[in-house]
């Protein structure tokens, strides 16, 4: 393990990203960067099994995806930056991705923020 790590359990909602997540869900992090490409947008759009089977993807990862499970896909590996990617797909904001990894409406989100006319 990582020295830097230890102990890192006790942080309640932190999930670090390092070489053994990076390794253990490279096809899904690549799905998601791909999304920058108008062709793997497009395909995921037009035909979700054909990209997924170009992907290489698990049934798990497939269901994680569908689902667009932001906190599962955390927890399962996923590198953050690269779900931003694939939230602009299905269009959802930053924020509203948050959210959701809160279990909130992006409304109820939005009051916790210092954001002006958002209470």
């Amino acid at each position: 393990m990582n020295p830097q790590l230890i102990g890192i359990e006790e942080l309640t909602g932190t999930y670090p990203f390092d070489i053994r997540q990076s390794v253990k869900t490279l096809r899904l992090n690549r799905f998601f960067w791909q999304m920058r490409e108008a062709s793997a947008r497009e395909l995921w759009l037009r035909d979700r099994e054909a990209a997924y089977a170009a992907a290489g993807l698990t049934d798990e990862e497939r269901a994680l995806v569908d689902a667009c499970d932001w906190l599962g896909l955390v927890h399962y590996g996923v590198c953050f930056f690269v779900l931003e990617k694939f939230a602009r797909v299905v269009k959802v904001s930053n924020l509203a991705m948050y959210a959701s990894m809160r279990g909130e409406t992006l409304e109820a989100f939005l009051k916790t923020r210092n954001v002006p006319g958002a209470a």
